[in-house]
């Protein structure tokens, strides 16, 4: 439909966008069942309800569809840079079906690029909005790592850990979306007018609600199961007990998908929601190396996790036994170097005059002790075997 006459499946599903709340299944079931065109039709004429709803509440759908103006809509859409994607177009993501009824009856689309592509390699970033400054950092710097490992971000566009991940993602010079709960075209919260205006430039901003519809507190948890079907996996940096976060990570965990959890201090009750997860099935990860270790394709693995290679690692594994042997300061003569590394008193010679050539120990008449770099990096905290 973008840049087109839309079709009647299409401006059916732009009119039930109005009258149909985001992830009502009793409305989705109606659709799949009856199809879009008769679904429209009943709830024009207002006649008798639909199977599954009381008289009062189909009383109140059909009052909707008696103000519903799709075609409206979409002019206020299209002015405004933004387009509708319903399922089964070209760009509508294929892993949203796996919400069943609940599955959006279609998307509105702002900014450039393909939904669908984008969502193919994309994973959602977390948490509190009152963030502390470390779960900021954390998204932020998490964000940016998967924005140049060449991964979408997604998240919601709110304050605390949401705008910290965009932010981290548009900061790398990568890829990010925000899913709203509500109209495309009227970012909320206002504070993020700027960021969201500048997502939608550089990346996509989506949403389940038609053009000028406003957010309430409902939309937003019905928008969290969007955002956890769009990604590969879900990270939760903070969250509370009762976050709206651990809602998405809940979500994504029933559709099968990866849910991540960074660990945060054991006092901070805005890491208790994540814990808590990972108590549960949830994976714990502390960078973007480990998520893309998780939800990335095979042979995308992460560094190994190891401090500096020192010279000593290269050595055969009963030499370092027997430079081990040897006190930090002072001398040992070999008998006692060799009970030390547990090994015979002429094995610790010759290792011994190894290390010597090597310049690690020195000889001192019968005693043999550490040269002074490397007694230095003892003293410094740093165990040279």
């Amino acid at each position: 439909m973008p840049g087109g006459q839309p079709d009647d499946e299409s401006l059916g599903r732009v009119f039930l966008t109005r009258v149909l709340e985001p992830g009502d299944e009793t409305g989705g079931r109606w659709v799949r069942e009856r199809g879009v065109a008769e679904v429209v039709r009943r709830l024009r004429e207002g006649g008798r309800a639909l199977p599954g709803v009381s008289e009062k509440r189909w009383a109140g759908l059909c009052a909707r569809a008696g103000r519903a103006e799709p075609r409206r809509d979409l002019a206020v859409a299209r002015a405004a840079g933004v387009r509708f994607v319903a399922p089964g177009a070209a760009e509508w993501p294929r892993q949203l079906d796996d919400l069943g009824d609940a599955r959006p009856l279609g998307l509105w689309v702002r900014g450039g690029p393909s939904l669908r592509m984008w969502a193919l390699r994309s994973v959602a970033v977390v948490g509190a909005r009152a963030c502390t400054d470390y779960g900021a950092h954390m998204a932020a710097t998490l964000a940016a790592g998967l924005a140049e490992r060449g991964w979408v971000v997604v998240s919601g566009g709110a304050y605390g850990v949401d705008g910290a991940a965009h932010r981290g993602a548009l900061g790398a010079g990568g890829a990010t979306a925000a899913v709203l709960a509500c109209g495309v075209d009227r970012p909320y919260p206002p504070g993020h007018t700027g960021l969201i205006t500048r997502i939608a430039e550089q990346g996509l901003v989506v949403g389940e609600l038609p053009p000028g519809d406003h957010p309430t507190p409902s939309r937003f948890i019905l928008r969290n199961r969007v955002i956890a079907a769009l990604t590969r996996g879900t990270v939760v940096v903070e969250a509370a007990y009762r976050s709206g976060s651990l809602v998405t990570a809940r979500a994504a965990q029933r559709l099968g998908r990866h849910t991540m959890g960074v660990p945060g201090p054991a006092t901070s009750a805005l890491s208790a929601g994540v814990h808590e997860l990972l108590r549960g099935d949830a994976v714990l990860v502390n960078d973007a190396a480990e998520v893309v270790e998780l939800v990335g394709d095979m042979g995308e693995l992460p560094p190994d996790r190891r401090g500096p290679v020192l010279p000593t690692d290269l050595l055969e594994p009963r030499t370092r036994q027997v430079l081990a042997g040897l006190p930090a300061r002072g001398a040992a003569v070999a008998a006692e170097v060799a009970r030390r590394a547990q090994t015979t008193q002429d094995d610790a010679i010759a290792r011994l005059y190894e290390l010597r050539a090597l310049g690690y120990v020195e000889r001192h008449g019968d005693g043999w002790k550490l040269t002074r770099q490397m007694m230095m990096s003892v003293r410094d905290g740093r165990a040279p075997y």
